[in-house]
């Protein structure tokens, strides 16, 4: 810490830059967008969090169906809801699943890295992927049915990250 006069500033060489992401969307391309941005600002060695709410929990799913005991409504929300990164629907020209897989075959081509492995190179560099518990209760998500390795946490949770936040970005 640096003070002068009186007032305390935070030498910027030395602390560690934050970003937030909030990832509402359960769209393909927005949640590509969304992992280039997190793995480029971990590689910039920002600390990152990615907060998952509501559709963006999607991505999150387990491929496999995961039986729990559910009511109706919430049984409804996992028929109608896509399982894993691999079953997301693009934001604009989707063609009845035709555009995600053109999606998927460009990027192949042109090296990028696939949904699957930006998630796990999240993982790899320290990221923190937190699902909303208010999203999960809401959708009648369990943690079961998602991924391994994620933090569980409320609005309040993100709020402490993006306070301290110098990007913060809604996708």
């Amino acid at each position: 810490m640096i003070t002068t006069g009186g007032n305390v500033a935070m030498n910027q060489e030395h602390a560690q830059q934050k970003t937030t992401i909030v990832l509402f969307s359960g769209e393909l391309d927005k949640a590509i967008a969304a992992f280039i941005i997190a793995n480029g600002a971990a590689a910039y060695d920002h600390e990152v969090t990615i907060f998952f709410t509501f559709w963006g929990l999607n991505m999150l799913r387990k491929d496999e169906l995961v039986r729990r005991k559910k009511g109706l409504l919430e049984k409804a929300f996992g028929w109608m809801m896509p399982r894993g990164p691999q079953k997301l629907a693009l934001s604009k020209m989707n063609f009845a699943g035709l555009g995600p897989r053109m999606i998927k075959h460009v990027m192949k081509r042109h090296n990028a890295l696939s949904l699957p492995q930006l998630i796990e190179l999240a993982r790899e560099q320290g990221i923190k992927l937190i699902a909303c518990t208010m999203s999960m209760d809401l959708l009648g998500l369990q943690q079961e049915e998602l991924i391994d390795g994620l933090e569980y946490a409320g609005v309040a949770a993100y709020l402490g990250e993006a306070s301290q936040g110098k990007v913060n970005l809604f996708i």
